[in-house]
């Protein structure tokens, strides 16, 4: 699973990419609020941890950026207080859950697995369409290159490549890939066919999603 970790302390920063790491997580480190927002204009993340306190941004800012480009990914908020007031403006803002520092590396890992619990619905199977693999056991989209997605992105790219050559409506993703999250909107939709579409030029495919919010979204 993908991680952005958005934390200005370098040295907090390596230890908590380093315990994700071993625990199987793939980690985007990130050090101010620009730089976290950066990776999130480019990438789909399955958890965000955030930090209240980072220079350029804020992790508030960072945070209701997120939520108003209506991206539903589980939040994390780190903080050095332990005001309630932290707490509640992070809750206000959108996040899922908050940690007050220090915090023990144990917990972390608990929290963040109560929020990335993977769906079971998964293919077991790989699947292939032209000149594109994606991999059920690693989450991995391979052509000449491979690129590692997150639980969204490989949902999605799933279920393009299940009905492959039909257009999907919005309507119809959303259901299917965003079915327990009511406030999900066509953006959302849009956001991580964007990413697909990213992934897909980084591997080298000639394989290329087609189509829009009024027509469906196919492959091609």
């Amino acid at each position: 699973m993908k991680i952005l970790l958005a934390e200005d302390t370098a040295d907090l920063n390596k230890v908590i990419c380093a315990v994700l790491a071993h625990e199987g997580y793939d980690v985007d480190p990130a050090f101010d609020g620009e730089e976290a927002m950066e990776h999130i204009n480019t990438e789909g993340y399955d958890c965000m941890i955030l930090d209240i306190m980072m220079p350029k941004k804020d992790g508030i800012q960072v945070l209701r950026e997120v939520r108003a480009k209506n991206i539903l990914t589980p939040v994390i908020m780190l903080t050095a207080k332990a005001e309630i007031d932290d707490r509640v403006a992070g809750l206000d803002a959108g996040a899922d859950d908050y940690l007050s520092k220090p915090f023990a590396m144990k917990e972390l890992l608990a929290r963040v697995r109560a929020l990335t619990r993977r769906k079971t619905e998964y293919t077991q199977n790989d699947l292939t369409y032209h000149d594109v693999m994606l991999k059920a056991q690693t989450f991995e989209l391979a052509s000449e290159n491979s690129v590692r997605l997150s639980v969204k992105e490989f949902e999605l790219m799933q279920l393009l490549m299940l009905h492959k050559e039909c257009a999907l409506s919005v309507d119809y993703i959303m259901e299917q890939i965003w079915n327990r999250e009511p406030d999900v909107q066509p953006d959302t939709v849009w956001l991580y066919i964007s990413y697909l579409k990213r992934k897909l030029r980084a591997i080298a495919s000639e394989t290329v999603i087609e189509g829009s919010e009024e027509s469906g979204y196919m492959l091609k």
